[in-house]
Parts: C-alpha cells; structure tokens; sequence
C-alpha cells in the first residue's frame, strides 16, 4: 500500500482489527467499542478485503489469528498508541499535578509485597496518579511492554526478549511455612519429613512443573507429594493455617502470613536457591519522564 492508497481506507478499521486481536471474539470487540455484533462483522469482512487474509479463524476456545494477524498485531498496536499520545499533546510529565494511569504487570505475590508501599509513596508523590494493575503473563509480557499495552513489568523470572531492559532490586529467599500447632514439625524440618508431608504448590501459570523443592529432594533421591495446585498466593496461607499442609514460598511472603494467620516459619532442611525480584520495561522509553518516574517510585516501593 503507498501513501497515495491511505484515503481510500476506512482507518478506522484498524482500531477494529486491534480490538478484534485483543479479544479474539467479534461479540466481545463489538461490545467493547459499542458497536453492534452485525457491524463488526462487516469490519471484519473489510479488513479480510484489505489484507487479503482471514486475519481471525474459528478455533478451540474461540477465534484464532492467522500467521498474518500476529505479524500485524504489535506494530498496529505501537502505531494506534503513538497516534493517541499525538492526539492527546500530552504535556510534560509532573507527577505532582499529573492524573496519568500507569498499567503494571505484576502476579499477586509481588502484589501483596509491592502495593501497600507503592500506594503510600504515590499519596506524596503523585496523589493524582492512579494504577491499572494486570497478571504478569511470561508469554506475552513482552510484547505488552513494545507496544505500551503495559509500563513497567514486575517479577522475579523475565525471559529473554530483544530490546527489553531491567534491573533488579530486591533479594529473595525460601522458607516453610506450617500451622502453628502442626503435628509433625517441630522447630527443625528434616528433608525426610519434607519429603512425606503433603504440600501445597502455587503454580501462576497453572503448569504446576518440577520447582526448586522437587529439584532440591531429587539430589537427594527423594520426591514430595503435591496434595494440592493453586494459582494463586492468597489462599495458601489460608489452607496451611487449617491443615497439615506445607508451604515453601519467598520470606517476605511468609512474613506477612506470619502477621495475620496462625502460622510459623520453618527454615527448609536442604539448600534453596535464592533469586531477586526486579522491574522491566522497553528501551523506547528508557528517557520518557513518566515511564523514568514510576520506575523510580516502584523500586523505591520494593526496595522498602
């Protein structure tokens, strides 16, 4: 397409396409932008037209995009925002005055750890500011990051990603965490006895793999029993607090479960390895002021 072709386009189109690859479902795009179903359909039709390819096809668990449709999606999402921000003028960024809302990608560990200093910091620093928090999602953080769907991405594992930059800033270890009154821990924990209580697994991803506790039992020629699989970090506390279950999560988790629950620390009986929870973000905006700010204000948070 040369520049001569742009007005016989609808651009408009393109904020549809970019709906439709987000959701992956014309219902729901046309729900989202208030449009009716039948409406978008016809976008969909026009845009198949233009490209020359289906762009989205029926598949398991809903629509699917093509080969073509994934090449498309982050340059029409860089561009899309870049023409919004053009639009908007924004102004340069003063925290203090500014009513910005900044999209993070955290999983709900970091969450708890991260949020309640972060919110207290912002309370002084930019008490205007407000945050969109979404899951952390290792398969598509990254391409959240390039297209500025997301600012800055918080966790302990980023894999590698071309033109991603970060930095890490907060030490982290393992410890068991049982009831207080468990029945077969004592002060100590022997990796015999980890091994044959049950345990419960917080596994984000729902993948539920082989972990640092499996890898560590195994040099020892012995295997745990995952008596249950969660997703997420806050109601395992819960379910250790009631049961025999054993938890082996990062210390200032269990510290903060220690704060509420009836539940104790119990340093694990084989060496753990130890890991740092860090922030990363694009290098397009590694110079942009805002992006520059609430990077600072969330290292600070962890570091605290």
């Amino acid at each position: 397409m040369h520049d001569d072709d742009l007005p016989q386009v609808n651009l408009n189109l393109l904020v549809y396409l970019d709906t439709l690859l987000q959701e992956r479902s014309v219902t729901k795009a046309a729900g989202r932008l208030g449009i009716t179903q039948s409406a978008m359909s016809h976008n969909l039709r026009q845009l198949r037209d233009i490209f020359g390819d289906p762009l989205l096809v029926r598949g398991r668990g809903g629509m699917q995009p093509t080969p073509r449709a994934e090449e498309l999606a982050i340059p029409l999402r860089q561009g899309l925002t870049a023409l919004r921000r053009t639009l908007d003028g924004e102004p340069a960024f003063d925290p203090a005055t500014s009513t910005r809302r900044f999209v993070l990608a955290a999983g709900d560990a970091v969450e708890m750890l991260l949020l309640p200093p972060l919110l207290e910091q912002l309370q002084k620093t930019g008490p205007s500011v407000d945050l969109d928090i979404v899951p952390f999602d290792s398969r598509r953080y990254a391409a959240q990051l390039e297209t500025g769907e997301v600012d800055v991405a918080v966790s302990a594992f980023f894999p590698d990603a071309p033109a991603l930059r970060m930095k890490k800033l907060r030490p982290e270890s393992f410890v068991c965490v049982v009831r207080e009154d468990h029945p077969c821990v004592g002060e100590r924990l022997d990796a015999a006895t980890w091994a044959k209580l049950p345990h419960v697994l917080v596994s984000p991803q729902g993948t539920g793999g082989p972990g640092v506790v499996d890898h560590a039992l195994a040099k020892h020629g012995l295997e745990r029993r995952v008596a249950v699989r969660i997703r997420y970090f806050l109601a395992a506390p819960m379910l250790v607090a009631r049961t025999n279950l054993v938890l082996t999560v990062t210390r200032s988790l269990a510290e903060m479960f220690v704060e509420s629950l009836p539940v104790r620390l119990v340093e694990p009986p084989l060496e753990l390895p130890t890991f740092s929870v860090g922030i990363g973000w694009h290098e397009r905006v590694a110079n942009d002021p805002a992006n520059r700010w609430i990077r600072e204000q969330v290292a600070e948070a962890l570091r605290s």
